[in-house]
Formats: C-alpha cells, sequence, structure tokens
C-alpha cells in the first residue's frame, strides 16, 4: 500500500488533518489502533440504549467561530449547558465557586459583595501564581481550596496542586454571581447526533481507514506521516518515558425507577475531593446530550498512574523531559507532530482543531 500521507491516529487531530489533506487532493490512509474512529470523543449507545462517553466527558465548547464553523461541516448542534457540583465534608456543593456555594458556606443568602468582600479578605496576596496552589488561595484562600481543590488535584494528577503548573486550576472559572455554568465560552453545544457520527462524515471518502492495527505494524508506503500519539513512544522512549495521567472509567446503568426526573444526579458531573473517596467525580452525560430515554447510566473516573495515557502532566519536571522530544520531533523530516499527547499539551477539543488547522496550513504548501 502507497499514499501521499499516513494519519496516525483517528481522533480530533488525525481525522481533521486526513481531511483537510485529502481535500487538497492527498491521498491519506489513516491508522487507530483502537477498533473505532473518535479517538477519546468516541461515543456510543449502550444496552441501555443509553448515548455514554465511554472514555470521559466531551463537552463542547469553544471561543473560535473557525473552528465552530469548521465543525459545522459535520454536524448539527444542539444547545448544551454544563453543570456540575461538589460532594464534600457529607453535602454537595454547587461548583465551580460561585455565588452559590458562598451562600451554602455561610448558611443564608447573600450578594455578589458579600461574597467579593469575604474573598478579599481571605485571598493570599500572590502576584504571579507559579503552581496550581497559589493560583487558587490567590483567589479564594485557604478554606476553599482545601475543601473543594486540593483533594481533587493530588487525585487526578498523583501530585500536589503545588507541583503543578498553575495553568491546571485556572481552566476553572471562579465567579461572585449566580452563575454556575462550567464554561465561560461563546459555542457551547453538543453534536446532535453525537460525536461518532460526525467523525463519520469527516472522514474522507477518498481516505483508506484502518482500526485496530498499529501503525508500526502497517506495511504502507508514504511521503509524510502525521503523527498523533504519545510522542515518547515515537522515538522508542530514548530518553526515557514521559509521565502521563491515565483513568479507569465504572459505569452504571439506572432504569426509570431509580431517576428523578429522568437522571441519576442533579448535574452532568459530580466530583468527590475528599482524599478518603477512591475516585474523583460521577459523570451523567445524558444531562448535556439531552437523549429523551428512560434510562441513564453513570460513569465513575478513577485516576491512575499506569494505562492508556490521556492527559499529558502539566508540571515543570514533565515539561522539561518533555523539551528533549520535542528538539527530536524538530529534527525528524517528513514528520507532522499534532495533538495532546504528540505535543505533551493538556489541550480541550477545540484547542486540538485549532491545532490541526494550523499544521494544515503549515504541510499544504510542502506536499
Amino acid at each position: 500500500m502507497q499514499c501521499d500521507v499516513l494519519v496516525v491516529g483517528a481522533g480530533f487531530a488525525g481525522m481533521v488533518m486526513a481531511e483537510r489533506l485529502s481535500s487538497i487532493g492527498k491521498h491519506c490512509v489513516i491508522v487507530d489502533k483502537r477498533p473505532h474512529i473518535g479517538g477519546n470523543a468516541y461515543d456510543y449507545y449502550d444496552d441501555a440504549g443509553v448515548l455514554i462517553h465511554p472514555y470521559g466527558p466531551h463537552l463542547f465548547h469553544t471561543n473560535s467561530d473557525r473552528i465552530f464553523e469548521y465543525l459545522s461541516q459535520f454536524t448539527k448542534w444542539i444547545p448544551a449547558t454544563y453543570t456540575a457540583s461538589s460532594y464534600a465534608r457529607g453535602r454537595l456543593w454547587s461548583f465551580p465557586v460561585n455565588l452559590k456555594t458562598y451562600e451554602q458556606f455561610i448558611g443564608m443568602p447573600s450578594t455578589t459583595e458579600d461574597m467579593e468582600a469575604y474573598l478579599a479578605s481571605v485571598r493570599v496576596p500572590i502576584e504571579n501564581p507559579k503552581n496550581s496552589e497559589e493560583a487558587i488561595v490567590s483567589q479564594v484562600g485557604w478554606e476553599f481550596y482545601e475543601t473543594f481543590y486540593k483533594g481533587y488535584v493530588m487525585k487526578m494528577w498523583g501530585r500536589s496542586p503545588r507541583d503543578l503548573d498553575a495553568s491546571v486550576c485556572q481552566r476553572l472559572p471562579i465567579r461572585t454571581t449566580r452563575n454556575d455554568l462550567y464554561f465561560n465560552d461563546k459555542h457551547q453545544c453538543m453534536p446532535a447526533e453525537g460525536y461518532t457520527k460526525m467523525f463519520q462524515r469527516m472522514r474522507p471518502h477518498t481516505a483508506n481507514l484502518i482500526l485496530g492495527v498499529d501503525y508500526r505494524e502497517l506495511k504502507c508506503g508514504y511521503d509524510h506521516l502525521v503523527y498523533t500519539g504519545p510522542i515518547d513512544q515515537f522515538f522508542n522512549c530514548i530518553h526515557g518515558p514521559l509521565p502521563y495521567r491515565s483513568l479507569r472509567f465504572e459505569p452504571s446503568t439506572f432504569g426509570p425507577d431509580a431517576l428523578k426526573d429522568g437522571f441519576w444526579q442533579e448535574t452532568t458531573s459530580v466530583s468527590y475531593p475528599d482524599a478518603g473517596v477512591p475516585f474523583t467525580r460521577d459523570i451523567e452525560i445524558k444531562h448535556a446530550t439531552s437523549q429523551a430515554c428512560e434510562n441513564s447510566t453513570v460513569i465513575r473516573e478513577y485516576p491512575e498512574s499506569v494505562g492508556e495515557p490521556y492527559y499529558p502532566i502539566p508540571a515543570p519536571d514533565a515539561t522539561v523531559a518533555y523539551e528533549k522530544y520535542r528538539v527530536l520531533a524538530e529534527q525528524t523530516k517528513n514528520v507532522t507532530f499534532v495533538g495532546r499527547l504528540a505535543r505533551y499539551k493538556y489541550l480541550n477539543m477545540d484547542q486540538t482543531v485549532g491545532m490541526a488547522l494550523s499544521e494544515f496550513e503549515k504541510l499544504r504548501g510542502m506536499l
């Protein structure tokens, strides 16, 4: 088999690159070791008829009209608001931190002005936070940090927040209004028929798709390689393996008799920051998909240090380790590294799409 471009990975990064390259007449072969397209965004209907996200929730949000319009070629959208809560100290709290959280904390109705005054009195004066602990205590003080952030972050990443980049905790908004939505982005929606259907439409008809095969085992000649897998594995871990965080997922399905108004829990996500709880969150994606189904499935997430690499570790030592591979990547001809694992960056879906679109523009004049 011979092609112009071999694309390793059928997730967002790989499929966007394959679609764009095919649009300018390049013959692509797309290969993925998993038996399905869509990467971690793959979704399907389980035995109870519930559309689930088996690799964790994929809640689409972006401020980029360009990215939204590009993906809109392959899907219609349904509006979605992503709500979350936190179960700590034996009770459920509104989360991310907002005025409702503060009212629960003091046990009475309050105002934006009162909450702002409280935060001003407890904030730790840190002008340029160097890590995630400093990023949070400089905004909400020690008590909220200890209650909602510290334990969760330590379980999720296997490291203290003080050992992680400030960006980890800065991803979450902190508001002094009753706005309890998880994101602030202009576009917050879900593919109307799910992500898998979107990827099926994105797949170029001229491209060969090979699933369930490691690209190293594929006998295929190519002029250029697009690689979206772990960058250290591409180089056979010559500088040692990079640290990643993995997840184990445990689904539980509930029938209509166990549900309240069609749902098991009140919000899409319920996080469990208490250190004594071994899992980090429960996800009921039906809240976001708005699926009309009498059953519901909740997926519980257990972070692990081994297994499928899901998250690059956003920490200074990991960045230093990655730098050696970045240099190797720059020196490697006819290979484009794109995506969360190939660039060792904690990227959202829209950021991955944006990166792939930008890499395509760089490539189109070179191939």
